[in-house]
């Protein structure tokens, strides 16, 4: 949940995230798109195909997946997708260029190191800052057990 906009202070939007319990990506669009349809249109007009593709595939996340993320003093934290797709138009959300939201259910604390999956840390380990489906096999049953150890602890 980095932003591209290099002017943002590294790890506000996560910072945000955590506090709203939402996941989200960059992207301003003005005026504010009223829809989907309409961030995508936007997004391609005003910053390329390649934005409106990133918030398509954000946007088109199955319900219930699972999101990690780290904060800016590298922190790991494990959270599900429980919402569609919303542009925020608040001012602080302009602020941190984490205007394109989804509510999600994060865990309380951070998942310790040895708990997150190799290929999450892997992930992590290549930087950059798009949206990323990490398809590895390894994955997907670690993380569950992760959050059912955690979410019924």
């Amino acid at each position: 949940m980095r932003s591209r906009d290099d002017a943002v202070l590294h790890g506000a939007g996560v910072e945000r995230a955590l506090v709203l319990g939402v996941c989200g990506i960059g992207g301003r669009l003005h005026p504010a798109p009223r829809s989907l349809e309409d961030a995508l249109t936007k997004a391609d007009a005003q910053s390329g195909i390649r934005l409106a593709w990133r918030i398509e595939r954000f946007a088109k996340a199955p319900m219930g997946a699972f999101v990690w993320t780290r904060d800016v003093d590298g922190l790991t934290y494990l959270g599900r997708l429980v919402g569609p797709w919303a542009y925020d138009t608040d001012d602080a959300a302009d602020a941190v260029d984490l205007v394109h939201v989804r509510a999600c259910d994060w865990l309380a604390e951070p998942i310790a190191d040895e708990a997150v999956p190799p290929d999450v840390q892997a992930a992590f380990g290549r930087g950059g800052r798009n949206w990323q489906r990490i398809r590895a096999a390894s994955v997907s049953a670690p993380t569950q057990a992760v959050w059912d150890a955690v979410a019924d602890g």
